[in-house]
């Protein structure tokens, strides 16, 4: 590990964090563009061979942005999809960001960091800034907007420059370090660890948008709910939130092993 990285991992003080030197370079598990093409036709497509870990150059920070030292981060199935290069491959879309110009030229690259789940450290904060410190702990939404496209702030996802961070950008979080947007970070909850506040905003928060939020079904107590995959990432959360909103979950799994799990997570009624 670089100083500063040995630095947060010691919990040092954000005063010592902002003194210590930025390394040039970082570890990261990334895919790189010339093997955009390796598996052709193949169905079997082994993502050991597609997938880098090892060292990239360092970005620099739009004004908007924050450097965070990743503490834990976590798999979703858009990283299958990059490192499968299916159904496209994410160069595509890093290059169509890149000609908005500016800052985000830098998304275009011959690598991609993967990694749309990530919690951790805030070791720099770009100048424009206000709500975030070094040395703060946080967890990064997957949700990259523009915070000053109009449509974006009745609902994030429908603005047209919406874009997942760490599959439609660049920089994941699958590294020692990511960048973000400073609109991307909420607080890291002190009871969780960082694995589990890690694995939780992507997934979580889609199960709780599509079940109670203002754009979602709006799920009241006493709802009965179809959960399709109800032991996947969406599907567990959806359980337990319909479990302790006071809905009934009738979840649909496709083994018996997995029906097994269910009924652990609560769900009394399975569809095999």
């Amino acid at each position: 590990m670089d100083s500063l990285a040995e630095a947060v991992v010691a919990g040092a003080s954000p005063e010592r964090l902002e003194q210590e030197q930025l390394p040039t370079h970082y570890t990261a598990a990334h895919t790189r563009v010339e093997d955009a093409d390796m598996f052709g036709d193949a169905q079997d497509r082994d993502v050991r061979k597609s997938l880098h870990v090892g060292a990239v150059p360092m970005p620099d920070l739009a004004p908007d942005e924050v450097l965070v030292a990743v503490m834990a981060g976590s798999i979703n199935f858009n990283t299958v999809w990059s490192a499968t290069f299916q159904p496209v491959s994410t160069f595509d879309f890093l290059k169509r960001y890149a000609r908005q110009g500016g800052h985000a030229t830098r998304h275009d690259l011959p690598y991609h960091v993967l990694g749309s789940d990530a919690a951790g450290v805030v070791v720099r904060v770009g100048e424009g800034v206000r709500r975030w410190a070094v040395g703060d702990h946080v967890v990064a939404s997957c949700t990259h907007v523009d915070d000053q496209e109009p449509a974006t702030h009745a609902d994030g996802m429908l603005g047209a420059e919406q874009r997942i961070w760490g599959y439609e950008t660049n920089f994941g979080g699958l590294a020692h370090y990511t960048v973000v947007r400073a609109s991307q970070l909420l607080p890291k909850a002190p009871h969780l660890t960082w694995e589990e506040a890690a694995s939780m905003p992507l997934c979580a928060g889609t199960s709780y948008r599509m079940l109670i939020g203002e754009r979602g079904a709006r799920m009241k107590q006493g709802d009965i709910v179809l959960i399709w995959g109800a032991t996947g990432g969406l599907g567990a959360y959806a359980v337990q939130l319909v479990r302790n909103s006071g809905g009934i979950p009738v979840g649909v799994v496709s083994s018996d092993a997995k029906a097994e799990l269910l009924r652990r997570l609560g769900c009394e009624v399975v569809i095999n």
